[in-house]
């Protein structure tokens, strides 16, 4: 018996995998796929405001203004350009052309001599708060910066009751893409683990190939798994090409565990791939079965997930919701061990939480099969 198991598991395994080499469909959705979506988002999603296109209006120019906005034409942050007057710089906003604006009235160089409060006038396009919030910390450390330099000029102590150290850890370079492109192999690979199996499925039931596997001695059990290996051995060269260009494209650092990464990687594609045999028990057209799989998978990872919102500034209720969400565990993962390393009190928990969904979804997935066409 255990040998007639073994030569029928062995079949169904190397018709699967004739089936992946004569369909390049599959290939595609594992290798180009994950190639493409990295490319379009690690490249087109950045939360870092740099070239930002600022106004300078400055009424009464002398040596204490031109040393004030060097600081903006040496910033890598920014693109001043000068305006002679206010209404100039705010038809240049109303229009888009700049981004925010920095104004220095006729007594700024009086008031500042005089010790009083100096003017300086900040305007910010505020239609992206996000964006105007990064535009206003970069303007106000531009400031912060030329008055040390205004004080040591002048033979002074900059006096501050309160002085901040500041370590940044993890991240020292504060850089969007380290953050961005570890959560997005997460959203890619939930993706692709769910249409592997979801459409490839739908298309046999399609072409009438699945009538001809129900009626052999396999069983359903034999059928899920013959299913399920070739899928994640496919799954797992999209992810080792995905973790390759995240190191060597987007040089972003991986400071903990490869094999960490590979276990990690191996339980959400269990469960991706569990996702998509559920999906393909509900619909068997592929149309139908993409469709449920952006819907059900590709968006929960994309805004749930923690790729790009903070799920702590979400509501109570939505934070609940999030612990259905399988990208939520592994994009803590990836995020964890690209960046702080092996971090055991976040990568244990999270990757358990992983394997009881990949049980839970491959569980349901037996359940809902039957070996019969109806």
């Amino acid at each position: 018996m255990n040998r007639e198991l073994i030569m029928r598991l062995r079949g169904l395994l190397r018709k699967e995998s004739l089936q992946i080499l004569r369909d390049p469909s599959s290939i595609a959705i594992a290798f180009v796929m994950p190639v493409v979506l990295l490319l379009l988002f690690g490249y087109g999603v950045s939360l870092d405001a740099k070239r930002v296109p600022l106004a300078l209006v400055v009424e009464q120019p002398n040596r204490d203004t031109a040393n004030f906005i060097a600081g903006f034409f040496q910033s890598p942050y920014f693109v001043p350009v000068r305006f002679a007057t206010i209404q100039e710089a705010d038809a240049a906003m109303n229009t888009r052309r700049v981004e925010g604006i920095v104004w220095l009235r006729s007594n700024f160089s009086r008031q500042m001599l005089s010790g009083g409060n100096a003017p300086i006038g900040l305007i910010v396009n505020g239609v992206d708060a996000n964006n105007a919030r990064i535009i206003e910390g970069y303007i106000q450390q531009v400031w912060a910066n030329w008055i040390a330099q205004f004080y040591a000029s002048q033979g002074l102590r900059l006096k501050t009751p309160v002085q901040a150290d500041v370590r940044i850890w993890f991240n020292p370079a504060v850089a969007s893409t380290d953050f961005i492109v570890p959560g997005l192999i997460a959203v890619i690979m939930t993706l692709t683990g769910a249409l592997l199996t979801a459409m490839v499925v739908a298309r046999e039931w399609e072409r009438g190939t699945m009538e001809a596997l129900l009626v052999t001695p396999a069983s359903i059990h034999e059928i899920i798994l013959s299913k399920l290996v070739p899928y994640f051995v496919l799954g797992m060269g999209g992810m080792i090409l995905s973790v390759m260009m995240a190191l060597w494209l987007f040089a972003v650092p991986l400071r903990g565990s490869i094999w960490v990464l590979m276990a990690s990687s191996g339980a959400f594609l269990l469960c991706a791939l569990g996702m998509g045999l559920v999906i393909s028990t509900v619909s068997k057209n592929q149309f139908v079965a993409g469709q449920i799989a952006i819907i059900v998978t590709y968006l929960p990872a994309f805004m749930l997930s923690g790729f790009i919102f903070d799920l702590h500034s979400m509501p109570v209720v939505i934070q609940w919701i999030t612990h259905v969400v399988a990208a939520r565990y592994f994009v803590t993962i990836l995020q964890s061990v690209f960046l702080a390393g092996n971090v055991w009190s976040v990568t244990v928990p999270n990757i358990i939480a992983l394997l009881v969904m990949a049980a839970i979804f491959l569980g349901m997935a037996r359940l809902m099969a039957r070996k019969s066409l109806e």
